[in-house]
């Protein structure tokens, strides 16, 4: 097979008259291009010499990724959406496969995308090239079956968390768990005095932080609730701030229309919205509390060590297919709630998703520091279990699949 340029370190079992190495990886959206830009940093760390290309964002980019195509491009959500922009991904698939082809890639790492990625990934598969899928498919929530589909496009699965490899030891596939790089970068113990500080609040205030998503479509779905939401507690918490962080100019506009809407405007001029570019993280560990979407935000709300509260609502149709197809194997949406097991966290769904059922949920999270306390210890242990060096892992799962025998 391919392998390393002389000068590079040496990597038994990687040898080859061509050189450099190449390596190939497909990133989603902008939590993919967080994932891809850690791996790369790593895997560039072991072969400084090593050619890397694909799709990814700002971030692989500046990690060293030629970059063929921008992430952003693959970032459709629900089925619904996928089908509107069916024919335009398709054809993007079909000549980034040619391209692949014709690169040849000594591996290939589809970075989350499963609609995208695993489809590419078992082409490429056929042809010859090793295959890492990086990220499993929540096959813990949905559809287990998915797993035996997944092992027939991807040489090797890395999962993000503990309970995913057994599932696929099941249908013969190859899993790894390698942790979550989320739980690298926080501290076990979040300093909230200084994400204050850092955005400019006081330490006594009270604090509520939003984070309706990074998709414009969910903006609009649910900010409009979150923000219902915050006028109700604004009525029995004086002086609350509300931090609401955007993903990116186009998400900043959205909020900030929105936020102007008068029927949500705060009832008293002592409470306040502060939208900020970014900070995310920030915003989470500087709140009391946060309200957030469904989905990776929930998990960094549990490592920033803050009560939480999830409200989430999909296209009515999607949600009609889904339960009506029963394709879901759980009553538990959130990864809080999946990776302690039981319900530590509130999850309001759908028609549950109201400011009024929000304000409820919220409200104690401000005022019991007994109940406050006793989930952050769950939170602590999970973080615990999640942090093994990801990036690390990761590469050295691949690495071990470049120098193991076909």
């Amino acid at each position: 097979m391919s392998g390393v340029a002389s000068g590079q370190p040496s990597t038994p079992g990687i040898t080859s008259q061509r050189a450099p190495l190449r390596i190939a990886l497909v990133a989603g959206e902008a939590s993919g291009d967080l994932l891809g830009a850690g791996l790369l940093s790593e895997l560039r760390a072991r072969f400084p010499e090593a050619e890397f290309a694909g799709v990814g964002g700002a971030k692989m980019r500046a990690a060293g990724l030629d970059c063929w195509h921008d992430c952003g491009e693959l970032a459709v959500m629900g089925l619904v959406e996928v089908l509107r922009h069916l024919p335009r991904l398709l054809r993007l698939r079909r000549g980034l496969r040619q391209r692949l082809l014709q690169w040849r890639p000594d591996v290939f790492v589809g970075i989350d995308a499963p609609d995208f990625n695993l489809g590419l990934e078992k082409q490429l598969k056929q042809a010859g090239i090793r295959t890492v899928h990086y990220v499993s498919p929540s096959v813990w929530a949905w559809r287990e079956g998915r797993a035996k589909k997944i092992g027939v496009s991807a040489d090797r699965v890395l999962c993000l968390f503990p309970m995913e490899p057994p599932i696929y030891q099941r249908y013969g596939v190859d899993a790894r768990f390698v942790g979550h790089p989320l739980a690298d970068q926080f501290a076990l113990d979040p300093d909230r005095p200084a994400a204050r500080t850092h955005l400019g609040l006081t330490q006594e205030g009270r604090v509520l932080a939003l984070l309706p998503g990074s998709r414009l479509g969910e903006i609009r779905r649910l900010l409009p609730d979150f923000l219902g939401a915050a006028a109700l507690l604004a009525k029995e918490l004086p002086g609350l701030q509300v931090l609401i962080p955007a993903a990116n100019g186009e998400c900043r506009a959205e909020i900030e229309m929105l936020s102007q809407r008068p029927d949500l405007r705060f009832p008293s001029p002592d409470a306040s919205i502060h939208i900020l570019d970014g900070d995310a993280h920030a915003a989470m560990i500087a709140s009391d509390v946060v309200l957030l979407a469904s989905g990776t935000a929930a998990l960094e709300a549990l490592l920033a060590k803050r009560p939480m509260v999830v409200g989430y609502r999909i296209s009515a149709l999607t949600y009609h297919l889904v339960m009506r197809l029963g394709l879901m194997r759980v009553d538990r949406y959130s990864l809080p709630n999946v990776l302690a097991n039981e319900p530590i966290v509130p999850e309001l769904m759908q028609q549950d998703c109201t400011p009024e059922k929000l304000a409820v949920a919220l409200l104690p999270w401000f005022e019991d520091a007994e109940a406050i306390s006793g989930l952050q210890s769950r939170y602590h242990a999970i973080h615990e279990k999640l942090r093994q060096d990801a990036n690390k892992r990761a590469a050295d799962a691949i690495v071990e699949l470049l120098t193991s025998p076909r």
